[in-house]
């Protein structure tokens, strides 16, 4: 009699695709689309800075400032996402409200950044224009719209972790919120830093 062989079952774990979620992609290409636009705009820069006739100008100390309250703003978002994940609600809706209070901060900062570039008599004269002001008010102007979207996004998910809509096991619009404030953060600084290298 013949010894039979064990059944031997072979059992594939089903393999999960790699998948983002939707929104999460969306807003990966939308800021990938952005970085590239103030990379065009920096690139424009350069070239217009390389012509005859090019005017610069001394930064306004109100931008340096602009600089620590959005790197203070990231610190306090980093620890409203954490807060979020342990489910510690008070503490999530603390770093949200501080963050949203730093962001508008910023954006004052940034005016009167402008007006001290008036009183100087630095104007917008045009893109095609050899004056650096200029290329200061488009660059600071449409980063700083964008930074009004993300308070905008940042009170929405506020709202949400005030509801505790938004805890540990529900991340996807904090982790939203978080990584686009902390890419405008960091796109300010890369043109602060620009800036203050290629005036």
């Amino acid at each position: 009699m013949k010894a039979q062989a064990p059944d031997i079952k072979i059992v594939e774990e089903a393999k999960q695709p790699l998948a983002m979620h939707p929104k999460k992609f969306a807003m990966w290409l939308f800021m990938a689309s952005v970085a590239m636009l103030f990379l065009a705009w920096t690139s424009a820069y350069l070239v217009k800075r390389g012509e005859p006739g090019w005017a610069s100008f001394e930064m306004p100390f109100e931008f340096s400032l602009s600089s620590v309250l959005i790197v203070l703003s990231s610190l306090s978002m980093i620890y409203a996402h954490r807060s979020a994940g342990k489910d510690q609600f008070e503490a999530a809706k603390l770093g949200m409200g501080v963050t949203s209070l730093l962001g508008l901060a910023f954006l004052v900062f940034q005016f009167l950044g402008w007006k001290t570039m008036v009183e100087q008599g630095y104007h917008f004269t045009g893109m095609g224009s050899n004056t650096s002001s200029s290329f200061i008010y488009v660059l600071t102007f449409f980063h700083g719209l964008h930074l009004v979207s993300a308070i905008i996004f940042l009170l929405v998910v506020f709202v949400r972790v005030f509801r505790m809509e938004i805890h540990a096991k529900n991340m996807a619009s904090m982790e939203m919120c978080s990584t686009y404030w902390h890419f405008l953060g960091v796109l300010w600084l890369y043109l602060f830093v620009f800036l203050l290298l290629f005036r």
